[in-house]
């Protein structure tokens, strides 16, 4: 007789309870059976107990936090309503309390609009990260950089985000700056939902502006929401996964009725579920099969589809409502919340710094070691506030911290979160967490560990400057504001540098091109009150040899007392193509013809010489100085003496190496529409651009092309104007290569017709 064990015995005692029958007879005595069963009742106590210990084991104490986190960005094209839905969503998160409109006539303005330069960046500098806190949830509304410049700083920001929404107006439709947005997004890897606002404006059309999406973003997109009419009569949304309609009351749409689908509206909105249902089908295996196998879709299944499709950035889902008119936030807020990763579901990497920066998947998890990394500074009234996301581990307030980037330990002396404008103090937080820490005195884009790991979030080589401008203030006075400003900005972005002009002793600015360095004199100009008058700009060229020369010069003065005296013998070479130095210096003298002391005073007099070529001034890079032989005095050699032969020996020999002038190129990206390529790519070779690409994406013109910088000025201009507007290009360093014959015959002439003058 087969004896069945109860059912809720969990196997362990079902194995015992067959091992004990297997070897009894068929019917034990009722004192065995008893026996047997409070055994089994306590360990099935005991066992029920161990699973909910062991389940609680299992789920890592900081499980729940991390997944009720979101870490987000709000883009949108300049107009679209970004500072107006950000208002509402800080209103009804109870982060303030009440509204004001961008333009308002109280004065007061939107909470996040403050200063001049923002408002026409179309970002916020007020506060790096806006904290607030939705049905239990955190959410980390962070500031995306309004356009792209070529700096660094843009790629950071766009690193801190786990998820983005994308503004689209529903009169204008997706915008030059609407495009611009969503190629950083892709190139990044965000996920996003889209969000159509504006619907209560005249000639609002949601559906015209998703197949413009779908066409010009190559959005794999469907619509999550129906309005219930448009522009003057918009009234509220249908939810297509829940199948219910929503009302806004109350005086700022805070009263949230919800009722059945309009009959009028039933077979439109059936049939837009179901668009919604075969376009994430397309990217989900699991709705696939269930929507071809023709079985009844739940609403918790397909919000759990659009989640995993949006998270593996394979769809968009699209919102809709009116920010301005309260209408359509909050389920926007909720779908924040359902369809937007948590820290964990994103993957980032890091550099290892100990293995030639090589890419590093990070766990994400507060139970590795600390990684978190400095992604924008801020003047605060007690001194620099420094915004941290923590991408590993946890920091806790007096914890000692290491920066990889300069190698220094530091305290943690405050830890504060930051609520808008206020300031909570924590003790500790955790991976997937915004924090801003005080008295750390660190540059935007640091990496900071806990000492157990050598990562650096973001790449160590910076880019060369390409452009330099000179600069100064137009009164003495403002001198020390001026040279505030300027450090404030070296330490925000590693690719402007200040420096100063040897000759004329005026104040240099270099940067990524003329963009770059405009915003920074623009925002010295506001931010610190200082006008400055600004030079023409500056190509920053080098100099190079082409061939091996010989030097041996013999530096001798006597003038009564202690004479000078050196000789120095070798011969000067360029370095291989592929070297990462730009200078070389090799001893080779077998014996004392030079005392060992004087080596180093030598090799500094020829690195003084490379500063300044003799072509046109500019750094001597890539060469190779040999040292031979040489002579020396028992009293009149000295460090001096030496140092001024290496000099003069690299300026005699120079000539002989045959010098050329290098030039920075630019790798220049175009996008303009198809029927002005013919025009864009003549003026390209007009600039002496060398085209190495051209493709076709809808209906514009991708053309790649290698330009030297020094006639790009002006060129966003002249694009505009040969474009109508709809042109745009992006250029990055490439690299410095020769110049041809005559341009370097013309900058030898421009460089001795100065010199001359002067």
């Amino acid at each position: 007789m087969t004896r069945f064990p109860p059912p809720s015995t969990p196997r362990l005692l079902y194995t015992l309870y067959r091992s004990r029958t297997a070897t009894s007879p068929p019917s034990p005595s009722p004192s065995a059976a008893s026996s047997l069963l409070i055994g089994a009742f306590h360990l099935r106590q005991f066992s029920s107990g161990n699973l909910a210990r062991a389940k609680e084991d299992k789920e890592p104490w900081w499980k729940d936090s991390m997944d009720k986190l979101r870490n987000i960005g709000i883009s949108a094209h300049i107009d679209s309503g970004k500072t107006t839905l950000t208002e509402r969503v800080l209103f009804y998160t109870g982060k303030i309390h009440e509204i004001h409109e961008v333009r308002g006539r109280d004065g007061v303005g939107a909470k996040m609009d403050s200063m001049d330069l923002e408002r026409e960046k179309g970002i916020t500098i007020q506060s790096a990260a806006t904290y607030c806190t939705w049905n239990g949830y955190q959410i980390n509304i962070i500031d995306t950089p309004g356009h792209v410049d070529f700096t660094i700083e843009v790629e950071r920001a766009l690193r801190v985000l786990d998820g983005a929404i994308l503004v689209l107006c529903s009169v204008g439709g997706v915008q030059s700056q609407s495009i611009t947005v969503d190629r950083q997004m892709k190139r990044y890897e965000v996920p996003r939902i889209a969000f159509i606002n504006k619907l209560d404006r005249m000639g609002a059309d949601p559906w015209k502006v998703l197949n413009q999406a779908r066409a010009k973003l190559r959005h794999h997109s469907a619509a999550m929401q129906v309005p219930i009419g448009l522009e003057e009569d918009f009234k509220g949304l249908i939810d297509l996964v829940q199948m219910k309609a929503y009302y806004f009351h109350g005086p700022n749409g805070e009263n949230i009725v919800t009722e059945e689908v309009p009959a009028d509206m039933e077979e439109f909105v059936t049939e837009k579920r179901r668009e919604l249902i075969e376009v994430v089908s397309e990217v989900d295996d699991k709705l696939a099969e269930a929507f071809l196998d023709d079985e009844p879709i739940s609403p918790t299944d397909l919000e759990e589809a659009v989640r995993r499709a949006t998270v593996a950035r394979k769809f968009i889902p699209v919102f809709m409502g009116s920010a301005f008119k309260n209408k359509g936030v909050q389920p926007l807020l909720n779908a924040v919340l359902n369809y937007l990763p948590c820290p964990t579901e994103v993957s980032n990497y890091a550099l290892d710094q100990t293995n030639d920066e090589e890419k590093v998947t990070l766990g994400g998890t507060p139970d590795g070691p600390l990684v978190a990394l400095a992604f924008k500074l801020e003047e605060g009234r007690f001194g620099q506030l420094t915004y941290l996301r923590i991408y590993e581990g946890v920091i806790r307030k007096g914890d000692f911290i290491f920066n990889i980037n300069t190698g220094k330990r530091i305290k943690v002396p405050r830890l504060v979160r930051m609520h808008s404008n206020e300031m909570e103090d924590i003790q500790e937080a955790h991976a997937g967490q915004i924090v801003a820490v005080f008295g750390v005195d660190c540059a935007s884009g640091d990496t900071f560990t806990d000492g157990l790991v050598k990562y650096t979030m973001t790449s160590m080589s910076v880019p060369e400057p390409v452009m330099s401008l000179a600069v100064q203030p137009v009164s003495k006075d403002s001198g020390g504001q001026f040279s505030k400003a300027l450090n404030r900005f070296q330490k925000e972005d590693p690719t402007f540098r200040v420096g100063l002009d040897p000759e004329s002793g005026q104040t240099i600015i270099s940067g990524m091109g003329e963009l770059h360095l405009d915003i920074y004199v623009e925002r010295i100009r506001r931010e610190y009150k200082v006008d400055a008058t600004v030079g023409k700009p500056r190509v920053n060229f080098r100099e190079t040899v082409t061939q091996r020369a010989e030097f041996d010069y013999l530096h001798k003065k006597q003038s009564g007392g202690q004479g000078q005296y050196g000789r120095v013998c070798g011969y000067i070479e360029p370095l291989p193509a592929d070297s990462q130095t730009k200078f070389e210096f090799e001893n080779i003298i077998v014996g004392q013809a030079i005392p060992s002391n004087f080596i180093p005073a030598i090799e500094k007099g020829f690195k003084e010489a490379a500063n300044s070529g003799s072509l046109i001034g500019h750094p001597v890079e890539h060469v190779r100085i040999v040292l031979t032989d040489g002579a020396s005095h028992a009293v009149d050699s000295s460090e001096l003496a030496f140092k001024l032969a290496a000099i003069y020996a690299f300026r005699k020999c120079y000539t002989a190496a045959r010098p050329v002038i290098l030039e920075p190129v630019m790798l220049v990206e175009l996008k303009v529409p198809i029927e002005f390529q013919g025009t864009v790519a003549g003026d390209l070779n007009k600039r002496k651009g060398i085209i190495i690409g051209n493709d076709q994406e809808g209906d514009d013109s991708v053309i790649t092309a290698q330009v030297p910088l020094n006639n790009m000025f002006g060129y966003s201009t002249s694009l505009r104007s040969m474009t109508q507007g709809k042109g745009e290009f992006t250029m990055e360093y490439k690299e410095h290569s020769p110049v041809s014959n005559d341009v370097q015959a013309q900058l030898v002439k421009n460089y001795k017709g100065t010199t001359a003058a002067e």
